[in-house]
């Protein structure tokens, strides 16, 4: 079953962390997204593999975007 992460704010991806096949655990820091000069980390809410990443640094995601889908 995958789990997708979605932006929960408009904001900025300052810096991807991860990558396609990427293995992560339950908190580990995907993205970092930036709104109004504040850095906010997304982070993987269940351990699995990164099937794919949705964004690219300097992307601007809206409320909803998908981000990540971890396997």
């Amino acid at each position: 079953m995958a789990d997708e992460i979605r932006a929960e704010m408009v904001a900025n991806v300052w810096k991807v962390v991860t990558a396609p096949g990427a293995t992560v655990a339950e908190g580990d820091t995907l993205v970092i997204l930036e709104s109004m000069k504040m850095e906010i980390p997304v982070i993987a809410e269940t351990d699995g593999t990164v099937s794919e990443l949705a964004v690219n640094e300097g992307d601007v995601v809206q409320e909803g975007d998908l981000i990540a889908v971890i396997s």
